[in-house]
């Protein structure tokens, strides 16, 4: 089978396509041919040595993939040959075969495309997790989600109005909060535009008084800002750095706001809290299935294409979800 490996740190050009073995399944394992890989921001930082994992070399990327079931270990009872599945692999979905740990699978919903399985995972189980318990956010609250044209941040748009939030959408780009527009967000705010103070914009969105949950995959300058704006009793979501930069935040920003900066670790979660994760799946299929919840994939590329994949990840170019089209 053909992988895309990693064999030293660096940037997408340093990777390569070569032929490799993928063993059997054995005990709990399966073993998927990879119809698609969706990408996710870590999946830049793990090529360079910048994530939490690191993976022994030489490996491939891709932590999230939809595919075909075609050998099971003997320990594996939720699933057989030919099944339909979508997963979560840390990394290893940039190849055409992989073996997968039972526990990291989930049907595939019906009438999903395998490109949208791929783009499904992470971006949703991340954004709902993130409202759902580390926000615990409630109907009527307001809601904004910056970076809201990507991947997470779209969820997070869409799932806050399914939720019953006041959605505001924050990007760098108008073309960018048409995005976000489209997937339900009340209210839009250009970043870029300079006329006013950041914290000044949100709480004029608010009657004065400010943001009561703020989703964060950004970082960089922004977190302070949007934190400035925030209410009484708020909640700041840490959930990445996509600007490159990670903030430090003045403390005595939270005593003065009566505030919480909340972490978000969705991939701990699932493995700390599995029936959790497993029930928040089953609520995200059941939002798929009424229609409130759709994946925007974005872009599709060919296996061969993945140093532009990645570069249109990198460059924050991409509005939604980029996928790698992997195998027939």
């Amino acid at each position: 089978m053909r992988a895309i490996l990693c064999k030293e740190y660096g940037p997408a050009e340093k990777l390569v396509i070569e032929d490799i073995e993928c063993p059997e399944p054995t005990g709990g394992q399966v073993k998927v041919r990879v119809k698609a890989a969706g990408l996710n921001f870590p999946d830049t930082l793990i090529i360079e040595g910048k994530y939490q994992i690191k993976p022994e070399m030489p490996f491939s990327p891709g932590g999230e993939m939809a595919g075909e079931v075609i050998a099971v270990g003997d320990k594996v009872s939720r699933f057989k040959v030919g099944d339909r599945v979508i997963g979560m692999t840390g990394y290893g979905a940039f190849s055409e075969e992989m073996l997968v740990d039972e526990n990291r699978l989930l049907p595939l919903a019906e009438g999903m495309s395998d490109e949208e399985g791929a783009a499904f995972t992470m971006v949703y189980g991340t954004s709902y997790h993130a409202l759902k318990q580390r926000a615990n956010i409630q109907p009527g609250e307001s809601l904004l989600v910056l970076g809201a044209s990507g991947g997470v941040g779209l969820a997070a748009v869409e799932l806050g109005k399914a939720m019953g939030a006041h959605v505001i959408a924050a990007a760098s780009t108008d073309a960018k909060l048409q995005v976000a527009k489209e997937a339900g967000a009340d209210e839009l705010l250009n970043y870029s535009d300079t006329d006013k103070p950041l914290k000044d914009k949100i709480k004029e969105m608010t009657g004065g008084k400010g943001v009561d949950v703020i989703y964060d995959p950004v970082g960089g300058d922004f977190t302070e800002q949007a934190l400035r704006a925030m209410a009484w009793n708020g909640r700041h979501l840490i959930i990445g750095f996509a600007a490159g930069d990670i903030p430090k935040i003045p403390a005595n920003l939270t005593l003065l706001k009566s505030c919480s900066v909340v972490g978000v670790f969705w991939g701990a979660f699932t493995q700390k809290e599995p029936q959790n994760h497993v029930q928040n799946m089953k609520e995200l299929f059941q939002l798929h299935a009424e229609g409130k919840i759709k994946p925007k994939v974005s872009e599709v590329f060919a296996f061969e294409d993945y140093v532009k994949a990645l570069d249109a990840l990198s460059g924050r170019t991409a509005t939604g979800k980029v996928v790698l089209k992997v195998s027939d």
